[in-house]
Order: C-alpha cells, then structure tokens, then sequence
C-alpha cells in the first residue's frame, strides 16, 4: 500500500524521465504524499513544473540554496521519506550511489538516505546495462539492499531492441508495494 507514504522521487537525466511524472501522478492519486528531486539532465528532459502540478509539492533541483533559504535539504528530504524510488536510475546514478560518490542534490540525499528503503528502476541503452561495471555496480546495491525493478526489454530511444527500457509506472508501484509490505 502506498497511501500514506511519504515517497521521495529521484529523477535523473533519461529519456524515461517523462515516464517518473506519471509515475508521481499514480503514488500521489493513491494517497501517497511524494516529493521529487531532479537531477540537472532530468530538468533538460522534463520540467520540475510537471512534477509540481501532478505532486502538489515543491520540486528539489539543486544541493546550492539562495543564502536567505539556507536549508539542509538533504538531510530534511531524507528525515521525511518513508522510502525512496529513482526511477529511471540511470548508470550515472547507479555508479554513484554504489561509490558514494555525493555530488548533485540526489546523490547527496540517496547518501544521507542510508537504512531507507531504496528502490531503482534502471533505463539505459542495452550496450550500456550489458556492460560489466554497471553489472557490477548493480550487484554491489543489491548486496547492500537496494532493490531493483527493470530493466524490461524492448524498443529502446536510440531505435534498437533490448534490455534497457524503463518499468512502466503500474510495475513500479507494484514493486513499491511488496517492499513496504516486507518493511512493515
């Protein structure tokens, strides 16, 4: 069940990014309170706006607040989720998190995040997942605890067929569902 979660929604910079708004619209129409944080590259593919008009939440885009706002962002967004979902999860993100490697507003709030339960939904090229360090990074989050849901196969963006494409929302929230399930 999701209602009444609090879900902190990562976006990064992938042509799947227009999937995680109607992502944030189904958790929010479900009574799920979600709150997103966008990577720079995601702003280049979808706009925080969207993400504001389907959550009816501000949108968190950048670790640098104007000084008469300084807040710990991070640190306040990971006190509130109940959990976190990245969707989509790019191999940036994926290695990031895997080295704790904090250098965007998302990869500083995953880290902060530490013991929360944490969801990816990986997108990428198929050449990309294939490759044996994403592989890597992968089981090295998995062995901590991270889950994972996707990728699926299918058409990809660059016009090829593989592995690499993007959960559609209704898995994810499915996925959402059993790992709230298992955490209660």
């Amino acid at each position: 069940m999701v209602e009444t979660r609090n879900i902190l929604l990562g976006v990064t910079g992938g042509v799947a990014a227009y999937k995680a708004v109607d992502l944030a619209s189904k958790l929010t129409a479900s009574g799920a309170a979600v709150r997103t944080v966008m990577t720079e590259g995601a702003c280049r593919f979808v706009g925080p706006k969207s993400f504001e008009a389907v959550t009816r939440a501000p949108v968190f885009t950048t670790l640098w607040s104007a000084a008469e706002k300084h807040s710990s962002a991070h640190i306040a967004l990971a006190d509130w989720a109940d959990l976190v979902v990245v969707a989509p999860a790019t191999a940036n993100i994926l290695g990031k998190v895997a080295h704790g490697i904090c250098d965007d507003l998302l990869s500083v709030t995953l880290c902060a995040c530490w013991g929360t339960p944490m969801l990816f939904a990986p997108a990428m090229n198929s050449r990309m997942w294939a490759n044996p360090i994403v592989q890597a990074n992968v089981a090295t989050l998995t062995k901590l605890g991270f889950r994972m849901v996707g990728p699926a196969t299918g058409r990809l963006a660059c016009g090829t067929e593989g592995a690499g494409r993007m959960a559609e929302p209704s898995e994810i929230i499915a996925a959402i569902e059993a790992l709230t399930d298992n955490n209660q």
